[in-house]
């Protein structure tokens, strides 16, 4: 193969009037060749086409679509999983050494069909300004601990700049539950936004049986942490749109680590809020960039955190039972 060296040397040698064979001879390549670079007038290097062909059959051609399919509903997820889950499905068929081939087809994949943006429509956010949070159920995954159903909710908690989330189960939507769920998201994040956007909480509200002491209570949680509440307006969802679309994609990520983890069925509530925390971390760490931006602009926590629960004087009743909010 002729070499850019030769190729310089040989149009040095013509520029001296040497003859095209004695260039050729002296460049050490045939004057057939040597003809071929003084009419062409590039380097070998130069002239090269890129190679657009596999040199080999691509291993993961007949499993990429299930493989899209998970990094669409968990960006978050490392090609190193994936192919280990791979290995599992189809024991023998893909071998160690063709990890860096996955991971190579998975880089290419997110730089040109990466997840599309995350809102319902276009909307500009600021570096740590803004913060949404709602209630959803998880009751239709039908997670069971020691076989017993666990009927629940999430309080969902999103930035909606880097779309950072996290979240806290629950069983109502209440003010305890906002409560605890609003200071496990403050507290793990390590700062506090500007704004605090959520919807109406009308079910919380209904919760009391005076409106005015659950207001008190939630501006005074507010301005603990010096937030400023918003509400969108009523039949006005999308006005909270990241958090409501983090809530569908939330969960079909959690369908598909359930999928993965091949069981619903969890020994203890701990250990499955143990297993969403993880999952939580695994959609975050692709956001750390912007994250980073945020995290920069937020304000301090304050010293300590508020107490989550309510304290009620209550009588104890001829059966040596109790009864709160009407449950025995």
């Amino acid at each position: 193969m002729v070499t850019d060296q030769q190729v310089r040397k040989l149009m040095k040698l013509i520029q001296s009037d040497m003859t095209l064979a004695v260039a050729a001879a002296k460049a050490g390549m045939d004057e057939k060749t040597a003809r071929k670079y003084r009419n062409l007038g590039k380097l070998p290097s130069q002239s090269q086409k890129e190679r657009t062909w596999l040199t080999r059959p691509n291993p993961f051609e007949e499993v990429w679509p299930e493989v899209v399919v998970l990094l669409e509903v968990n960006p978050g997820l490392e090609a190193k999983t994936i192919f280990e889950e791979l290995q599992r499905r189809s024991p023998g068929k893909f071998s160690d050494g063709q990890l860096r081939t996955l991971q190579r087809q998975v880089k290419r994949w997110r730089v040109l069909e990466g997840p599309a943006q995350e809102v319902f429509f276009p909307q500009v956010y600021t570096p740590g300004e803004d913060c949404q949070s709602d209630f959803t159920s998880l009751n239709k995954l039908r997670i069971t601990i020691q076989g017993e159903a666990f009927p629940h909710l999430l309080y969902h908690f999103v930035l909606p700049y880097s779309n950072w989330e996290t979240g806290t189960v629950c069983f109502s939507e209440s003010f305890e539950s906002l409560s605890e769920g609003l200071q496990n998201a403050l507290w793990e994040l390590g700062g506090v936004p500007r704004i605090h956007r959520s919807d109406r909480l009308t079910a919380a509200v209904n919760n009391y049986r005076n409106a005015e002491v659950f207001t008190r209570r939630y501006e005074a949680l507010l301005s603990h942490y010096g937030l400023d509440g918003q509400k969108i307006q009523a039949r006005h969802p999308h006005e909270n749109g990241d958090v409501e679309q983090r809530h569908h994609r939330f969960k079909r990520a959690l369908e598909q680590a359930l999928l993965l983890r091949h069981s619903r069925d969890f020994d203890s509530r701990r250990e499955y809020e143990h297993f969403l925390q993880q999952l939580f971390r695994q959609l975050n760490s692709g956001r750390q960039e912007r994250l980073a931006e945020e995290l920069q602009k937020l304000h301090r926590l304050p010293a300590r955190r508020l107490d989550d629960c309510r304290r009620e004087r209550v009588r104890v009743g001829p059966s040596s039972t109790i009864r709160v909010k009407n449950n025995v």
